[in-house]
C-alpha cells in the first residue's frame, strides 16, 4: 500500500486555500493540512475588505464550499515560528506550500514618516476590520486627513475616514470600531496619486461608490488633469480607464454651490509625496507638482505644494513578512522563487517548498491572478512527484503526530468544525441587531467559542 502524498500550506487566505482546493482535484492520493496562525480563516478577505463592502466579502462563501468538503484538514491558531519551525514541518509533511500572503505596509522612505500621527493603511484596515491582534482603539483626532496611493484600499480608507458611523451600523462593522468612529472629528480627506487620472488604479465600481457616500462630496481639481499619449492609449484600450476617467471628469463639472456635504473627499492627481510636516507630529503633508513625460511616467516640475494635515496614512501597496527558515527577498518583499519552487539564499531550488500568492509574486493582482498563481505552482509539485523529486510518504514522521503535539503543549488548536461554530455565533449576534453578523474580536474569545467552550 502507496503512502499519500502529504502536504502542508502555510496560510488559509484564498492563495492557501484555492491552492489546497487545486492540489485536491489534481488525481494525486494527498492529505493536505492548512495551517493559520489566526483562530479564523479567509485572510485578507475576513480582514482585509472594509466592512461596507459585502460583495467583496461573497468571495467567503466560495471558500467556504472548499474547505467544508472535509478533505482539507484546517489547523488553525498556529503559527509558524512561533508555535511549529518550518523544520518541523519538512519532517512530518513531504511538501510545504508557503501562502502567507502581504500583512503589513509597503515602506515609504521620506522625511517625517515616522512622526506621530503618521500611520500605514494596512493597521487602519485591520483595526476596522476587527483583526484580533491589533489595538482595540484607534487615534481618530484630526480633522484633515492626507491618504497617500490611488489604489482601491487608499479610497476604502478615505471612504471609512469620511464616512458618519450610522451609515455603517448596517455591516459587520465591530462595536469598538463603531465607538471609535463616532468620535471622529474629520471633515477633509486628502487622497494624492503621483502620476494622471488615466494611471489611477481603484476600479469604476469603487470609484462610483465613493460618490454615493451620504453627506460626503468628492472634489476633483481641474489642473490635476493631464493626459499624455500613453494616457490616451490606455482610455481607448480598456473600458475600467475609460469609467474611471469618464467619472473623475464629470466630477470636475459639478458647480461649487452643488458641494454641500459636511465632509469632503479631496482626489489630486499629480502630487508626488516627498515630506511629511511636523516636528513632535504630522501638522502638513508636502507634495511635488509632477508632469507625465508620454509613456504614462511622470517627472518632477520644481513645485511644491503644502497641504495642512494633522494625520497620513499611507496606501502605497501590501508587503510580506519574512518566514524563519526560507530566504527573502527584502526588496520586492517575496520568498525567492522560480513559477513557485522556492529557492534558496544561493538561487537554488528547495526541493519539496513552494509559495503562492503575494508571498510569491508581490502584492498585485485580484482573486482570478491568485488562482492562476495556484494553478502554476500546484502544476509543478505534480511534476516534481512525476520525476520522484517529491516522493508520497517519505517525510519521516506522520502530521497527526505533529498536531497532537501542539494540543499536548496547550496550544488552543481551532478547526472547520471551529469556524462553524463561530460563524454561527457572529451572526448570531447580528441578528439580535437585525445585522448579518457582528465580527468578534478579541482573539481568546474567538477561540473560546470556536473550541465549544463559551457560555
Amino acid at each position: 500500500m502507496t503512502s499519500p502524498l502529504r502536504v502542508a500550506l502555510i496560510g488559509a487566505g484564498p492563495a492557501g486555500i484555492y491552492a489546497a482546493d487545486i492540489l485536491s482535484k489534481t488525481g494525486l492520493d494527498v492529505s493536505i493540512d492548512l495551517f493559520e496562525r489566526l483562530p479564523a480563516p479567509f485572510g485578507l478577505v475576513r480582514y482585509g475588505v472594509a466592512p461596507d463592502h459585502p460583495r467583496i466579502k461573497q468571495i467567503i462563501v466560495a471558500l467556504q464550499k472548499i474547505l467544508a468538503r472535509g478533505d482539507i484538514r484546517l489547523v488553525g491558531n498556529v503559527e509558524v515560528g512561533r508555535d511549529v519551525t518550518m523544520a518541523d514541518l519538512r519532517e512530518h509533511y513531504d511538501a510545504v506550500i508557503i501562502s502567507t500572503g502581504a500583512d503589513k505596509d509597503a515602506p515609504l522612505p521620506i522625511p517625517g514618516i515616522d512622526l506621530p500621527g503618521s500611520y500605514g493603511a494596512a493597521d487602519f484596515v485591520a483595526w476596522y476590520d476587527g483583526h484580533p491582534d491589533v489595538p482595540r482603539t484607534w487615534p481618530l483626532e484630526a480633522q484633515s486627513v492626507a491618504v497617500l496611493g490611488v489604489g482601491n484600499v487608499a479610497l476604502d480608507v478615505a471612504r471609512i475616514l469620511a464616512k458618519h458611523v450610522d451609515d455603517l451600523l448596517s455591516t459587520e462593522i465591530p462595536a469598538n470600531v463603531v465607538e471609535g468612529l463616532r468620535k471622529n472629528p474629520v471633515t477633509d480627506v486628502h487622497v494624492f496619486g503621483r502620476r494622471g487620472p488615466a494611471q489611477a488604479k481603484f476600479t469604476p465600481l469603487e470609484l462610483r461608490e465613493l460618490g454615493k457616500v451620504p453627506d460626503v462630496d468628492v472634489i476633483v481639481y481641474e489642473e490635476d488633469f493631464e493626459f499624455d499619449e500613453a494616457s490616451e492609449a490606455a482610455i481607448r484600450s480598456t473600458n475600467q480607464i475609460k469609467q474611471v476617467v469618464k467619472t473623475l471628469t464629470d466630477w470636475t463639472l459639478r458647480e461649487p454651490e452643488e458641494l454641500t456635504a459636511s465632509r469632503r473627499i479631496h482626489l489630486h492627481f499629480l502630487h508626488r509625496p516627498v515630506e511629511i510636516l511636523g516636528t513632535d507630529r504630522v501638522t502638513g503633508i508636502r507634495t511635488e507638482r509632477t508632469e507625465l513625460v508620454g509613456d504614462g511616467t511622470v517627472r518632477g516640475t520644481g513645485e511644491y505644494v503644502d497641504t495642512p494635515v494633522q494625520a497620513v496614512y499611507r496606501a502605497v501597496g501590501y508587503f510580506s513578512s519574512p518566514l524563519d527558515g526560507v530566504a527573502f527577498d527584502d526588496v520586492a518583499g517575496v520568498v525567492p522563487n522560480d513559477e513557485g519552487r522556492v529557492l534558496d539564499e544561493h538561487g537554488r531550488i528547495v526541493p519539496g517548498l513552494y509559495a503562492t500568492g503575494w508571498i510569491k509574486r508581490g502584492p498585485v493582482g485580484l482573486i482570478g491572478s491568485t488562482k492562476s498563481d495556484a494553478q502554476q505552482t500546484i502544476g509543478h509539485l505534480v511534476t516534481d512527484v512525476q520525476e520522484g523529486i517529491v516522493v508520497p510518504g517519505s517525510a519521516p514522521r506522520d502530521p497527526d503526530t505533529l498536531v497532537a503535539g501542539l494540543e499536548e503543549r496547550g496550544v488552543p488548536i481551532t478547526s472547520w468544525a471551529g469556524w462553524e461554530l463561530l460563524d454561527a455565533y457572529e451572526r448570531s449576534l447580528g441578528e439580535a441587531e437585525g445585522r448579518e453578523r457582528i465580527k468578534v474580536v478579541p482573539r481568546d474569545e474567538m477561540t473560546r467559542v470556536s473550541r465549544g467552550e463559551e457560555s
